[in-house]
């Protein structure tokens, strides 16, 4: 329980139910999943980065991109990544992706690169993914691919260290 008697376990839970909708809501009716969503927001104290976050969530999922990345980075600056470093993380892949989305896509590079050498978790390539995706949409496609074949080669039955060691001259011949 917090300070105020609130279950936060039961506030995630109904939030994890509320994204499990999120395909009953077809696009015209994307409003009324915000709204859900804003519901769940409005119990959380003043200041929660967890607000934004899910705000900004519902907005890109439904289309919005331009209006998820202020609420994204309002997360993170209120501190989201302290709160949860997964949360943190994932914030960061999904502004990289509407910074991309909105023309912005060099922001999202500057983003996303430090995560290549943060703490490792399932969300390494997602990093990688919209990373490959960022680098593309600035014509370095060789960068994004090295990247893309990297996150792939691992969960091959075979060739691993072929696709690896072809990843790496993708953007280093010499190596």
């Amino acid at each position: 329980m917090n300070q105020d008697g609130k279950d936060p376990a039961d506030w995630e839970d109904r939030v994890t139910a509320a994204w499990a909708t999120l395909d009953d809501y077809p696009e015209e009716r994307a409003a009324e999943f915000r709204a859900v969503i804003d519901a769940l927001v409005a119990e959380l104290p003043e200041g929660s980065p967890l607000g934004p976050f899910e705000r900004a969530c519902a907005w890109d999922s439904t289309g919005h991109s331009d209006r998820a990345v202020p609420l994204y980075q309002e997360a993170l600056a209120l501190g989201l990544s302290e709160v949860s470093g997964y949360q943190g993380r994932r914030a960061k892949i999904q502004l990289s992706s509407s910074l991309r989305n909105t023309g912005r896509a060099e922001e999202g590079v500057k983003l996303l690169t430090p995560e290549l050498d943060g703490p490792s978790d399932e969300l390494d390539d997602a990093v990688r993914a919209v990373l490959a995706l960022c680098l593309s949409s600035l014509g370095r496609d060789r960068e994004g691919l090295a990247l893309v074949l990297g996150a792939l080669a691992p969960h091959l039955p075979r060739y691993q260290r072929s696709m690896a060691n072809y990843a790496r001259a993708l953007t280093d011949p010499q190596g």
